[in-house]
């Protein structure tokens, strides 16, 4: 798993400088996220977005204080919030775990990191008057179509990965170290 990080969130979390990690496309989408932490009325959040689908979950940000801490919120939080949406058990299995180790790095997206401080401005709108759950808060922003999704919304990016991920690799195709008769044709003889 791949936890990219602002240097404020490193910071409290101890782990600090951190080290350039490029995306890398070849592996699962949904262990790759980024961490930002932000304050409304002196109370700390951590923003939790998934790189590829920007799906985005709202944190608690009290009480984490290491890497192993944060990735265990990330997976109680995810699991709790895919579960309150009616998600199906076996699809959040390829999600973050807490057993999985993690690599931390900085944030090199700065796309990505542009359209976190979109969504953290609309948390902070909601979470200023105290009348919001984290719940309802990261359910809005998942709602909310993003200019890097193509005007898509996160929650339809996110179904589309997991979709993807839980298809089988080569799913509709056939396999190349197969040879089918349909693709036989005869040696015509020599002479």
């Amino acid at each position: 798993m791949n936890f990219r990080l602002t240097a404020k969130l490193a910071r409290k979390i101890g782990i600090d400088p951190l080290p350039a990690l490029p995306y890398d496309k070849g592996r699962n989408p949904l262990l790759d996220w980024h961490g930002h932490l932000f304050t409304v009325q002196r109370t700390q959040y951590i923003l939790a977005t998934n790189t590829a689908s920007l799906y985005s979950l709202v944190m608690p940000g009290l009480g984490i204080t290491t890497g192993r801490q944060l990735v265990q919120s990330l997976s109680n939080s995810l699991q709790a919030f895919l579960a309150g949406q009616g998600q199906k058990p076996n699809a959040a299995m390829a999600l973050p775990s807490p057993d999985l180790n993690a690599t931390f790095a900085k944030i090199t997206d700065r796309r990505v990191l542009g359209s976190m401080n979109d969504l953290i401005f609309q948390s902070k709108f909601r979470l200023e008057d105290g009348q919001q759950t984290l719940f309802n808060v990261s359910y809005y922003l998942n709602e909310t179509p993003l200019s890097y999704l193509k005007y898509r919304s996160p929650k339809t990016a996110f179904q589309e990965l997991l979709r993807q991920v839980g298809e089988p690799s080569g799913h509709g195709q056939k396999a190349n170290n197969v040879i089918y008769l349909d693709q036989v044709r005869p040696i015509a003889p020599k002479g």
